[in-house]
């Protein structure tokens, strides 16, 4: 995947400092930095994939540097983490919002696409009730192939 036109890459990011200030924080030039690099990317990307990136202009960069700066971009609802890949990806929702996400995850190119399908959210908490069980939040990941590798009929 091609990474994004400059022009549309300040425009993400300084909506996703926006977004943050409107919660009363703050996407520091380190935050930002690393932001940059998951919006770049085109696709997931590991903690260490990140730090190797960070560190090109950011030489004493360390492992807790980017866990810290992942952690709140989370937290903001700026980038999701992939469990099944341990890797980051920016959030489709742009930190407007906390919301219920769905990934489908490609096992032959490693494509992930986000989609946010409130009947699917629906359905699972409401699986989850008829057990009891109180569902906060949840992240679905699906694994399969992609339109692109998929056998054409």
């Amino acid at each position: 995947m091609p990474s994004k036109p400059p022009r549309l890459l300040k425009e993400r990011l300084d909506a996703a400092a926006e977004a943050c200030s409107r919660k009363g924080a703050q996407l520091t030039e380190l935050r930002r930095s690393v932001l940059r690099l998951v919006l770049e990317a085109g696709g997931p990307l590991t903690a260490y994939q990140l730090l190797d990136r960070l560190k090109q202009t950011r030489q004493s960069a360390l492992p807790p540097t980017i866990y810290r700066a992942l952690d709140f971009l989370m937290q903001q609802g700026l980038v999701h983490k992939i469990e099944r890949l341990n890797a980051f990806i920016p959030c489709a929702e742009a930190g407007f919002h906390q919301h219920a996400v769905q990934f489908l995850i490609c096992r032959k190119c490693g494509a992930v696409a986000e989609i946010g399908d409130r009947g699917v959210s629906r359905a699972l908490r409401h699986a989850a009730e008829r057990q009891g069980f109180h569902a906060g939040y949840a992240v679905v990941e699906v694994e399969g192939t992609c339109a692109a590798c998929s056998p054409r009929s």
